[in-house]
């Protein structure tokens, strides 16, 4: 199953979302004090990766990536990537990663519950 698909759900202003942003969410996001490199030794997983696109349109912009540290800290996570191809997402998450000496999967980058689209 990709990560689009039939558990989209109309959002709060119209949109189609899989995985909608949350009470947990604005929780975590009000938390959130820094901001790591993807790189970062310290970062235990990925949390969250917000991706938005228009309809039609072959790409997905990274709205924001959450993460948290091995200390349990919730952070901000600056990725070396901002776009990717909506076609080949999966592949393009895992590209990025091992080009950044990161496994993806280890940090629940691959999680389709850690993906949330909004189209």
């Amino acid at each position: 199953m990709g990560f689009e698909h039939d558990m989209m759900v109309r959002g709060e202003y119209g949109n189609l979302e899989s995985n909608p942003i949350t009470d947990e969410v604005k929780a975590t996001r009000e938390a959130i004090s820094q901001t790591v490199d993807f790189t970062d030794s310290r970062l235990a997983k990925i949390t969250r990766l917000r991706l938005v696109t228009d309809p039609g349109f072959p790409m997905y912009d990274v709205s924001y990536c959450y993460g948290e540290l091995k200390s349990g800290e919730p952070v901000r996570v600056q990725l070396p990537r901002y776009q990717f191809s909506r076609r080949n997402l999966k592949g393009q998450l895992i590209d990025m990663a091992r080009e950044s000496g990161v496994y993806a999967k280890g940090l629940g980058l691959l999680n389709p519950e850690t993906i949330s689209i909004s189209a």
